[in-house]
């Protein structure tokens, strides 16, 4: 028998199986048919789709906020993904272990549990994000000494500090990737009177995207024209990105200043030396670790592999199940 890890994000799903690591990595997109509602495609494959199907098919993500929005998608999709990586041939009744964000409510809990266990699972684990991703990340968090983790990931942010295993203080917040692109998107559409879609905005936030002493690099950018409905090109650079997403990263910079201001003073005091890991795809945004530092007044490390610390923290627990729960 080998035991499943899964971070079922809201912008990817990462599956993690004991004793091979990592052995799926892809966006949690499927596209289906309107008239039948049957899948036609999922992750890579529907995240082509995004944008550019026609009117009987639809590319959906069915996570929203890093919990189950479309619950019949979501079933289908961890179906395809398991039988993908032949999961269910192969593992009899696995133990799981699933991710949820820090602030998930017992009914939305109760729905992701659900889901896991039409998988045939033995056993399911619901474990916080931010506790997998401080794990995944290498921090010990079994001593008493505090931990910070900031995971900025595709639907939410997780703050918390950790000691002797668990979260002592943490918030959520539902500000992350999905969310500056949206303010990538609007920016252009008021500024510059050009719609632009999320495919777009993703790739502008990629190349050119910046939250503190941007440079000015430039980028064009193809859309429609909102006046006379023509295609049209602009040109845009990093300072307006910057301008773009401040309002949302101001947003995380308190959440972060929040949990700080809450955690107890012995655990302060690690902090301060030991300072925050920052983890997730939004911990990629140039410039962020800086603005963190300058703003918190703590180091901030940058995770060695920040896209796929959840999924490595899910591992590490099934090879260590006194961590769960």
């Amino acid at each position: 028998m080998k035991d499943i890890g899964i971070d079922l994000g809201t912008a990817n799903i990462l599956i993690y199986i004991k004793g091979q690591g990592i052995v799926l990595n892809e966006p949690s997109v499927v596209a289906i048919d309107v008239e039948t509602k049957k899948p036609l495609a999922f992750g890579d494959e529907a995240n082509q789709m995004l944008g550019k199907t026609p009117f009987k098919v639809k590319a959906i993500k069915p996570m929203k906020d890093g919990v189950i929005a479309d619950f019949e998608i979501t079933e289908m999709m961890l179906d395809y993904f398991v039988n993908k990586i032949k999961a269910r041939g192969i593992f009899k009744k696995p133990r799981i272990v699933i991710c949820c964000p820090a602030d998930t409510t017992p009914i939305e809990k109760n729905a992701i549990k659900e889901a896991a266990e039409k998988l045939g699972a033995k056993r399911v684990y619901l474990e916080e994000e931010p506790k997998a991703a401080a794990i995944g990340v290498g921090l010990d968090i079994s001593k008493p000494s505090g931990n910070m983790i900031i995971d900025i990931g595709g639907g939410t942010t997780d703050i918390a500090v950790l000691s002797l295993g668990g979260i002592v203080v943490s918030k959520s917040l539902k500000i992350a990737g999905n969310v500056f692109d949206n303010d990538i998107k609007e920016y252009i559409k008021d500024k510059y009177r050009l719609l632009i879609g999320d495919k777009t905005a993703q790739n502008i936030k990629h190349e050119i995207g910046s939250v503190f002493e941007s440079n000015d690099d430039e980028m064009e950018v193809r859309g429609r024209d909102l006046e006379n409905g023509l295609p049209a090109i602009i040109t845009i650079n990093s300072s307006e990105i910057e301008e773009a997403l401040s309002d949302n990263i101001n947003k995380i910079v308190s959440a972060c200043k929040k949990v700080l201001e809450e955690t107890p003073p012995e655990l302060s005091a690690d902090i301060i030396e030991n300072g925050a890991v920052l983890t997730g795809g939004g911990s990629l945004l140039n410039g962020l670790k800086e603005l963190l530092e300058e703003k918190l007044q703590i180091p901030i490390y940058l995770a060695e592999s920040p896209l796929t610390s959840v999924a490595e923290g899910t591992g590490i627990m099934l090879d260590n199940l006194y961590l769960l729960g």
